[in-house]
Parts: structure tokens; C-alpha cells; sequence
């Protein structure tokens, strides 16, 4: 128990530590659970089944959150948003020119400005300008 007690620690003590529980510390943790129990009271088999389970439907809700944010964002390219900007200010539009995977959260790129997902306040359809065709005979 020790152990985890000792990783807790080290990450409270260091903020830029992940904070995120990988499948590998999931492990360490069952394993120090599993040593640490009761002899004449231990925890059943199905418990420690059911928690990696958990677990493992956890990981992938998170990865399939991750890869629909970066469909929401890709499909914003081209689209005229208006954002507001975490340095304050007032709302600001423009046209979607690409998106920023960076550090697995996507961003769009507007203006030459990278801005988040949740920092959108509203979208609208970019208005095309008016094409001349010359069409010679």
C-alpha cells in the first residue's frame, strides 16, 4: 500500500506530473490491493474483474471522446466561427483555416490564432464569394 501511498504523494508534490491513470498504474494499484487485503477476509475474484473492466470501458469512453472532438473539429474547416479568447476581450470571427492536434485536444486555427473547442461561441456557414464564369464560344 505503501507504493501508492508514495505515487500519490509524488504527484501532488509535482504538478506538471501526469494526472491521468494509465492502465499500467491501474495494475500497480490492484496489485498492492490485492497484497494489502485481508488474508481472512479477501476480496473476491469477480470484484477484481469487475474493477479492470471498469476500468478498461473508462479508457476507451475517453479515447472515443478524444477522436470525436477531433472529427467536431475537423469538420469546422472552411465554417465561419466566432470565439472568445482566454486573454479576454470580446467575441472575434473568422474562418476555420486548419486544425492543431496538440497534446491530443484539437484546436482551429483562426486568423493565425489557435483556440480550443469550447472557447466557440457560435458557428455559421462561410458565405462563398460570388465566382464570375467567362465562358468563351
Amino acid at each position: 500500500m505503501s507504493a501508492a501511498i508514495n505515487s500519490a504523494n509524488t504527484t501532488s508534490q509535482n504538478p506538471l506530473a501526469s494526472q491521468t491513470l494509465n492502465q499500467a498504474d491501474f495494475l500497480k494499484l490492484l496489485v498492492t490491493q490485492m497484497s494489502s487485503q485481508d488474508p481472512l477476509n479477501p476480496q473476491s475474484d469477480t470484484a477484481f474483474a469487475s474493477q479492470l473492466a471498469q476500468f478498461s470501458s473508462l479508457q476507451e469512453t475517453q479515447t472515443m471522446t478524444g477522436n470525436l472532438q477531433t472529427i467536431q473539429a475537423t469538420g469546422l474547416i472552411g465554417q465561419t466561427v466566432s470565439v472568445t479568447p482566454t486573454t479576454g476581450g470580446g467575441s472575434l470571427s473568422g474562418v476555420v483555416s486548419s486544425v492543431q492536434i496538440s497534446t491530443g485536444t484539437p484546436e482551429i486555427m483562426v486568423n493565425g490564432q489557435s483556440y480550443t473547442l469550447s472557447q466557440i461561441t457560435a458557428v455559421t456557414p462561410t458565405v462563398a464569394a460570388a465566382s464570375t464564369n467567362t465562358t468563351s464560344n
